[in-house]
């Protein structure tokens, strides 16, 4: 399992980074991004602490973590501004909270998200179709998530992104450790979606790509 969007107590988590990787570990990950809540009053906090403890346990552990963040209900115009700082501050991976229809979220938001150049647009909700289209072309992934109180619209991203040729991953937003999910549970929740054996490895094959994109940038 590749995990790309994940929370620890340096946002709403449950769990230190370091038990949330080991409960990842143990689980069969392969890959997981630390992807904790931001926006303009902690980026400069919480990112430098998700590097720092990345980097140790890259060093000590054979699960390959990846420093990032969730820009989280900031302003439309603050996007890009933060998109560029995570970049420069060592996030390897930048997700964008998406329009998601259970919080209230800034309309605007994903198709900010999208022309910022995020790399994963979490839980976009009703996302409309040009900006999938957008999205196709700049190489942003679009997300189907585990998680309950967001996932109501993954059929409608599916059938979007399909029909689109936008890419998809799918992650978990975990905040607590009974949020991790292992392959066999992940591949059960894409077949109750609706998706076929090699839309599945697709989906699988993307986050792969983004993962071997980053360490080869290392």
């Amino acid at each position: 399992m590749i995990d790309l969007h994940t929370h620890t107590l340096l946002s709403d988590g449950e769990l230190l980074p370091s038990e949330l990787v080991r409960r990842a570990q143990v689980k069969g990950y392969t890959a997981i991004a630390l992807t904790d809540h931001v926006d303009s009053s902690n980026i400069d906090f919480v990112l430098p602490r998700i590097v720092k403890v990345s980097k140790v346990l890259n060093r000590d552990w054979d699960i390959f973590v990846i420093p990032g963040v969730e820009i989280t209900h900031a302003p439309l115009k603050e996007i890009p501004q933060l998109v560029k700082f995570a970049r420069k501050n060592g996030a390897k991976i930048v997700v964008v909270h998406g329009e998601t229809v259970s919080e209230p979220v800034i309309p605007g938001t994903n198709r900010c998200a999208i022309e910022a150049g995020c790399d994963i647009l979490s839980h976009p909700g009703k996302i409309k179709r040009e900006d999938v289209i957008l999205a196709a072309k700049k190489g942003v992934a679009l997300e189907l998530t585990t998680r309950k109180s967001h996932s109501v619209t993954n059929s409608h991203v599916y059938g979007l992104a399909r029909s689109n040729k936008a890419r998809l991953v799918l992650d978990t937003d975990s905040h607590s450790p009974d949020n991790l999910i292992s392959d066999e549970e992940a591949v059960k929740f894409l077949t109750a979606l609706g998706l076929g054996p090699d839309e599945i490895k697709c989906i699988f094959r993307n986050s792969k790509d983004i993962v071997s994109r980053i360490r080869s940038k290392g």
